[in-house]
């Protein structure tokens, strides 16, 4: 694969990655309700922000109203989605059956590596082994509906591409 070809593969993952993150999030904030009122706590993305903050020296209670805690929030969500597919669109298969089975699984590879090793290695998230069972079934379904739109979007994108690169449009 060329470098061009490669640079065009991420960015397409990039891309899906970032609208796959819509759907994912809707489907947090879904099942969130669904959990006992003692497990509504906020959801990782917003845990994983302010504790980030925290750890680079700001205070987020004290320097930030609740409109930034947010926006930086979802810019940190949002982004993490985008930098993960973009590692993504250089394995996404072109064909949408196969390329959403393979996001699903890579979906469930980027919660196991985010939730069992990243995060709580940075000391930004408890692992997965302390959270409840809901909570983790939220966070797993979360990332299956991240990972079967990161496809799906994947792929699509790619036969773009493909066909722009053999008509010579571009």
């Amino acid at each position: 694969m060329s470098t061009q070809d490669a640079m065009s593969h991420m960015a397409a993952g990039a891309a899906a990655g970032l609208a796959a993150t819509v759907p994912m999030t809707a489907a947090m904030k879904l099942a969130q309700r669904a959990l006992p009122p003692h497990q509504r706590h906020p959801l990782p993305p917003r845990r994983i922000t302010l504790r980030a903050l925290r750890k680079a020296g700001l205070r987020p209670h004290v320097h930030l109203d609740e409109s930034q805690r947010h926006g930086l929030t979802l810019a940190a969500h949002y982004g993490y989605g985008t930098a993960a597919g973009a590692a993504f669109g250089l394995l996404a298969p072109r064909h949408t059956r196969e390329a959403i089975s393979a996001g699903v699984g890579y979906g469930l590879l980027v919660w196991a590596a985010s939730y069992l090793g990243l995060m709580p290695a940075l000391d930004l998230h408890p692992p997965a082994t302390r959270e409840s069972l809901g909570r983790n079934a939220m966070m797993i379904a979360a990332h299956v509906v991240w990972g079967a739109a990161l496809g799906a979007a994947a792929a699509a994108l790619r036969r773009r591409i493909g066909r722009r690169v053999s008509t010579g449009a571009g």
